[in-house]
Formats: C-alpha cells, sequence, structure tokens
C-alpha cells in the first residue's frame, strides 16, 4: 500500500479510534466495578448515603453519540453487502468506505456514505433503500458483524488496501453499466472492485 493511502485510511477516523477506545475503556471500569461490588452484610454498617448522579459532560455524550451511529453503519454495510463473504471479504466491503470518505465527493462520515440516496432510487448501497433492512437479520452474522467494526474502529485490525484503492463494488453476479467506466482493480469472493476518477453509481447485491 502506497503511503498516501495508508496515511488517507489512517486519518479518516483517527477522531472514531479514539472516542472507541476511550468509550470501551469506560465501559469495562464499570462492568469491572459491577461486578466486584458485595453489598454489605453487616446490620451495624453506616447507611449508605445516596450520591446524585454526575451527568456527563455534552461534548462527550456527542462523541459517543456519533461513534455508536458510525459503528452501526459500519455493521450494517458489513452485514448487508457481505455477511456470506467471511472477514475477508467484509474488510474488502469496509475499505471501500473509507476509501469513499477520502476520495472526497461521497460523504465524511461512515454514515453518510453508506446511506448516500438512500431516499431516492438509485441509491448507492442497495440494502438501504430495497427493504432489505425490514428483514430479520440472522443473529450470529449480525454479531460477527458488529465485532468486526468495532475492532476495525478502534484499530485492533487494520485495513491493507487490498481492494487497490476501491471506491466502487459489484457483485459478480450483476454487469452493471458503470462498470466499462473505472479501472477493475481486484475481486475477492463473490464481489469485483474498481477505483476511478469519475463518480459513478454502484450497484451491490
Amino acid at each position: 500500500m502506497s503511503k498516501k493511502t495508508h496515511d488517507a485510511i489512517s486519518r479518516s477516523d483517527r477522531v472514531l479510534v479514539a472516542a472507541m477506545a476511550i468509550i470501551l475503556a469506560t465501559a469495562s471500569a464499570a462492568i469491572g466495578a459491577s461486578m466486584t461490588y458485595r453489598p454489605s452484610t453487616d446490620k451495624t454498617a453506616a447507611p449508605v448515603v445516596q450520591v446524585a448522579a454526575i451527568e456527563a459532560p455534552k461534548p462527550i455524550d456527542a462523541v459517543r453519540s456519533r461513534l455508536l451511529a458510525e459503528h452501526k453503519c459500519l455493521s450494517e454495510v458489513l452485514y448487508y453487502e457481505a455477511r456470506g463473504e467471511g472477514a475477508g471479504g467484509q474488510k474488502a466491503v469496509a475499505e471501500v468506505i473509507f476509501h469513499r470518505i477520502n476520495h472526497g465527493n461521497y460523504g465524511h462520515s461512515i454514515c453518510a456514505v453508506v446511506y448516500e440516496g438512500s431516499k431516492r432510487p438509485g441509491c448507492q448501497f442497495s440494502f438501504t433503500c430495497n427493504g432489505d433492512m425490514k428483514r430479520p437479520k440472522q443473529p450470529g452474522a449480525w454479531r460477527d458483524a458488529e465485532v468486526l467494526a468495532a475492532r476495525l474502529l478502534t484499530g485492533e485490525i487494520r485495513l491493507r488496501n487490498a481492494t487497490g484503492g476501491a471506491t466502487n463494488f459489484h457483485a459478480i453476479s450483476v454487469s452493471p453499466i458503470w462498470a466499462d467506466t473505472l479501472e477493475k482493480t481486484t475481486q475477492i469472493g463473490n464481489h469485483i472492485f474498481y477505483r476511478g476518477a469519475s463518480r459513478a453509481r454502484s450497484s451491490q447485491t
């Protein structure tokens, strides 16, 4: 992977990575505290003083809300576009999302990229406008997508540009008219990946 591509991928979610790490650390500490707490059985013990909860600072709430939304959007695109493709296929789809963010013309967040055009015909990712999201999810596959999305956002798993800078892809079962206008980079599983300077409407499964 070129240094330019590596820098682009790494800077696209520095804030999200840091925020996810903070949230995970906070959640871990809270869970640990709850697991180690044991109420006193001593009847002579002093009464417990109720302490009012301290509200979290608003900026932290905003960052947490954004992070959780971004995680959900990434989980959804991994699940709906590549749940049968294994981790390699799902990471390839994730690369397309991040390449689009860095491209600058598709949206500046994961959710903006994933849901671009979802309220009109010709949506970028078909699951956002074809009714797939109304159907029950496969619990195991959804959980796998959530875990992989979290590991990507926290930097535990790093993308290696296996798609060659791809900003578009389609399933091998379809032949979109835009495919000939872009440069094919690779095939991973049942998806073919492309890159190119022009904007093209991608057609996924």
